[in-house]
């Protein structure tokens, strides 16, 4: 037989041509899209992080308030200097730079609060603050505001611990840094030095 009957014969030329392909052409185009939507759906906002917004703001602004309150005698507070004099009645001395630190704390941890700013540092201010008020003036009166309770100030203190835990939300300042995504050691965080901070002040 011809090596031009061989390479005619109706079995080779039946045998159809493919090109060698690997499994990376698809895997790439696959894992590219799938990097593009994943890009797309991070960059999203999210209505938890407006649902997030919504509740730094309006918490924040409010303790922001209440510290303007305090430091400034502004929103219908007293001032700092009849401020102070409450405090001094409550045993803390000098009552002024007592309420200059309350005030201060509520001002900053509250505007923190508002813009997604340092939440873990904000968050203790803000608790530190609420454990001083229940220890001294509302753990005495029970649980409910009508009584003079302290349901006011654990409120305050869940979820200035609750958004230090679960992250500011993309809508934030930290979203920036490690701790604006929230989790165990931010939250304990909050906690741990609003507590520190609450029982030196009560020590002095």
């Amino acid at each position: 037989m011809s090596i031009k009957r061989i390479l005619n014969h109706p079995a080779l030329s039946a045998r159809p041509v493919t090109r060698p392909t690997g499994p990376h052409t698809h895997t790439h185009t696959g894992t590219a899209a799938g990097n593009t939507a994943a890009t797309a759906a991070t960059a999203s906002t999210t209505a938890a992080d407006c649902g997030l917004l919504l509740v730094r703001l309006t918490f924040g602004l409010l303790m922001a308030g209440h510290g303007a309150q305090k430091l400034f005698g502004l929103f219908g507070g007293h001032g700092l200097t009849a401020t102070g004099k409450g405090f001094a009645a409550l045993g803390y001395h000098p009552g002024k730079l007592f309420a200059a630190m309350c005030g201060l704390s509520e001002f900053l941890g509250g505007l923190g609060l508002a813009v997604g700013l340092l939440t873990p540092l904000a968050a203790a201010a803000l608790i530190g603050v609420m454990i001083n008020a229940m220890v001294t003036v509302t753990g005495a009166h029970g649980l409910w505001d009508t009584d003079g309770g302290v349901e006011y100030n654990v409120c305050i203190t869940v979820v200035a611990l609750a958004v230090a835990a679960i992250g500011p939300g993309r809508l934030a300042v930290d979203r920036f840094f490690r701790w604006g995504t929230g989790g165990w050691p931010q939250a304990a965080f909050a906690l741990g030095l609003g507590g520190l901070g609450a029982a030196i002040t009560l020590s002095l």
